[in-house]
């Protein structure tokens, strides 16, 4: 299995305007319209057990404006009716009539488990619908903009076990069959989490393809994919070729167990199985470090190759064109004065350290084969060096100026969620990771 690649960010500076002065605040008063409605937004409060963080970020501070990406001139919402209305939206001519559009088939408050209704405009012509009691809808609308009066077709409804709103919603073609991708979210109870908040954030990505069987022109659900995490996404989107899922999250998301398309469990046990001891232990003082390399019978020295060089490491055994270690080293050596031997059934090299004083983080740059051994004594002085930072006592002096922090005292809400921010891809296949970018 291939590592995700981690990439980063970069400024294309020749996109940049070098004249740019910078923005001016303007005082101008911003234009304010209202307009009457007949009947009040479905707005739908939280229930006494939706009390996390997650709650409030995906349901309780919910814009239940949508706005059409297509024709950005219009916004929908859907009123305690049940009705989807449309209003045209121009500096002009400020706010028209609301117009109802379409009418959901099932009563909203016939449901006591409900979440707020949701709408994503997938195409020029389609939409993907959420009554928030549990049923998906897409929708044929035909051209939206210009105050279209085009009927809106129901071509795809499912009711699903648990409540969700719609994430994001994306149509394409897949093997000449039209189809669309929905991303669905919901806060779920977490039974094993109990030392969190008790529940996690779900993405299920679905994918709905229209038949090509004779007489049937229907749509179907075709795939169903479930990711798991501990904070509800700062973004998420399908890619529109349907390829890949892009989100960022605090917290990683992870594939489902319960999903269709979780991993298949051979390639667990395999993965389980492939797990091995490390290939070298390694310590390292102020001056020098150690490198062993356990070694089976019947070793001989003819059957050893070691090569230094100041910034580089190569190290063979019985095959001398299959180094098992080889790169550059962390720092410089004084390779004229390190050494190795053969020492009972162990391979130890040693390596003098060119810059004294300074501790490696790693010896090779990049190789995870081996383990650092630390050295009782300097785990102690490290210890010893980071011992201001903490404290035994609560609060050990309450009427200092400056109190210490105490982290039992924070909330989740007190979390810098930007300093460990990420953009994760997922595949759209295996939902494997493939590319992973550090937001700051």
């Amino acid at each position: 299995m291939e590592a995700a690649a981690n990439c980063s960010l970069r400024v294309q500076r020749p996109l940049l305007d070098p004249k740019f002065e910078g923005y001016k605040l303007s005082l101008e008063p911003l234009a304010c319209y209202q307009v009457g409605l007949d009947a009040p937004v479905a707005e739908v409060k939280l229930r006494d057990d939706q009390y996390t963080l997650d709650h409030m970020r995906a349901f309780g501070m919910y814009n239940y404006l949508h706005l059409d990406s297509w024709y950005q001139d219009n916004v929908y919402y859907v009123d305690q009716l049940g009705r989807v209305m449309n209003l045209s939206v121009t500096l002009e001519t400020a706010f028209k009539k609301p117009r109802e559009v379409f009418r959901l088939p099932a009563d909203l408050t016939a449901c006591d488990n409900r979440l707020c209704a949701s709408i994503h405009f997938t195409s020029s012509t389609w939409v993907t619908l959420s009554d928030g009691t549990g049923r998906l809808y897409l929708i044929r609308t035909g051209k939206r903009g210009n105050n279209s009066c085009e009927k809106w077709e129901i071509l795809f409804n499912e009711e699903f076990e648990t409540p969700f709103i719609v994430v994001h919603s994306i149509s394409f073609l897949q093997s000449d069959a039209h189809s669309v991708g929905v991303l669905l979210l919901r806060v779920e109870k977490d039974e094993l989490d109990v030392q969190g908040s008790g529940f996690h954030v779900s993405l299920e990505w679905i994918t709905v393809v229209k038949m090509a069987k004779e007489g049937d022109q229907g749509y179907e659900i075709i795939k169903r994919r479930v990711l798991q995490g501990k904070s509800v996404p700062h973004y998420a989107a399908l890619e529109p070729s349907g390829d890949g899922l892009m989100v960022i999250s605090y917290k990683p998301y992870t594939l489902a167990q319960d999903s269709e398309s979780k991993c298949d469990e051979s390639e667990k046990k395999k993965t389980e199985e492939n797990k091995k001891e490390p290939l070298y232990y390694w310590q390292q003082t102020e001056d020098d470090l150690t490198v062993t390399f356990h070694l089976c019978k019947n070793f001989t020295k003819d059957d050893i190759q070691v090569h230094f060089s100041p910034d580089r490491l190569s190290v063979s055994l019985k095959d001398p064109l299959h180094p098992v270690l080889e790169g550059s080293l962390f720092s410089l050596i004084d390779h004229e004065s390190s050494t190795w031997l053969i020492k009972e059934n162990s391979l130890e090299i040693s390596l003098i350290k060119k810059e004294e004083g300074c501790l490696w983080p790693e010896l090779v740059i990049g190789d995870s084969q081996g383990e650092l051994i630390m050295d009782p004594v300097q785990s102690a002085a490290i210890a010893e060096h980071l011992m201001h930072l903490t404290s035994d006592e609560m609060n050990p002096d309450p009427n200092k100026e400056n109190p210490p922090c105490n982290a039992q005292e924070l909330e989740e809400c007190d979390i810098f969620l930007e300093d460990s921010t990420s953009l994760c891809r997922f595949d759209g296949n295996t939902l494997k990771v493939t590319h992973v970018v550090s937001i700051r």
